[in-house]
């Protein structure tokens, strides 16, 4: 499940086609990826991976029709809607939790909206400014026209930074979204989630595992479709079909800390109790627009996780790409945001494709993750009593 992009579903399957020759030159694996097909109902975009002779069916869940419906949104909703939404996340707290949880990704989504609001302003200024260029005898019939030409510039600005570096309408609408998802306002994406629901539920049985992976705001989304299809079916998962989500460059506190996110807690929270579905998050620090630095559980102020709820695998930017690449891409957040899924230049590093297509099945990857965890946790210990 992809995050809050706009583009066609082919555009994923072209990168992972790209990736999967790096990942075949580097790792000498013969890997072949079909061309894609699209689901009767348009809900998913499918093709087959093969790799050493082992089949993988890739399904993309789609709703980029539902984040082209909100992206980019037209100024005068943006000019009603921003005030509200941080006015109501202000007066609730969500502002200083989130601050505190999400350090990093926090200081870029505040960010983005201070570039927005310093945007208005410097459209009504400039606006303001041609006003004295007009003779004073008709101030009175120009001032009327600020407004609307204040309106103009700022669609202008907005349309400039709509791309890198600051993505700024994309992030702002973003941010809408997770809110209006949060509090149920968004009803479109209910609809799509239990779509999405029965999609996962009916490969049970008849696939040999069922990964659910969810990048950026699917790592919430992801885990929402999961107890959809937990609270029809409880038993899901134990049946001899593993189940397995992963999420990578996860924002789950990003909608959780979130009071109106009640639902979106408790799917959490569901999920994350469920032995059934092993759960992996993997992580980058370097990637700003993801939340890292804490557990989501304990960062959603949900009860203690036990130590592998989620398994945490921490992936070093050096190991994907090399160091003047980092330093030629480290700005441009989208295109860092995007590395996890691509694959990686050292062959013992993580490898996207090498993960979810690879000889290994996930969920033992899972397991074996989460052993070596333990294993060097009770390391770590034995050498503090050691010192002490």
């Amino acid at each position: 499940m992809p995050g809050f992009d706009p583009r066609e579903p082919e555009t994923y399957w072209g990168l992972f086609r790209r990736e999967s020759r790096l990942t075949a030159s580097r790792r000498g694996m013969a890997i072949t990826v079909s061309d894609p097909r699209r689901s009767a109902d348009g809900l998913r975009l499918d093709w087959d991976v093969q790799v050493d002779g082992n089949r993988t069916r890739y399904a993309l869940l789609r709703w980029d029709d539902i984040v082209r419906a909100r992206f980019p949104r037209p100024n005068w909703r943006r000019l009603v809607a921003v005030p509200s939404l941080w006015w109501r996340l202000y007066r609730c707290g969500y502002v200083k939790r989130f601050r505190r949880e999400a350090r990093r990704f926090a200081r870029v989504i505040l960010g983005v909206h201070l570039i927005y609001l310093t945007l208005v302003a410097a459209s009504l200024l400039i606006a303001v400014g041609l006003l004295r260029l007009v003779p004073e005898a008709a101030h009175v019939y120009a001032a009327l026209a600020v407004p609307p030409v204040a309106y103009a510039i700022l669609a202008g600005l907005m349309m400039a930074t709509r791309g890198k570096p600051f993505y700024v309408a994309h992030l702002v609408d973003d941010t809408a979204f997770t809110h209006d998802h949060a509090g149920g306002a968004e009803t479109r994406m209910r609809d799509r989630l239990d779509a999405f629901a029965c999609a996962i539920a009916a490969a049970e049985g008849r696939a040999s595992e069922i990964v659910v992976i969810g990048h950026s705001s699917s790592s919430f989304l992801g885990l929402e479709a999961l107890d959809r299809v937990l609270l029809r079916d409880p038993d899901f998962g134990t049946r001899g079909t593993p189940v397995s989500f992963v999420s990578l460059g996860s924002v789950i506190p990003w909608i959780t800390l979130d009071p109106r996110a009640k639902e979106m807690r408790d799917a959490l929270a569901r999920v994350a109790a469920s032995d059934a579905i092993r759960w992996l998050d993997v992580r980058a620090k370097w990637d700003w627009l993801s939340v890292h630095q804490r557990n989501p559980l304990s960062a959603s102020h949900l009860p203690a996780p036990v130590p592998h709820r989620p398994v945490e695998l921490h992936v070093r930017i050096e190991h994907l790409i090399e160091k003047r690449i980092i330093a030629r891409r480290k700005w441009n957040l989208f295109r860092m945001h995007f590395q996890l899924l691509m694959s990686s230049r050292l062959t013992t590093a993580f490898d996207y494709v090498a993960f979810v297509a690879g000889p290994e099945p996930v969920h033992q990857a899972i397991d074996r993750l989460r052993i070596e965890r333990r294993m060097r946790r009770l390391r770590d210990r034995e050498e503090d009593r050691e010192e002490a």
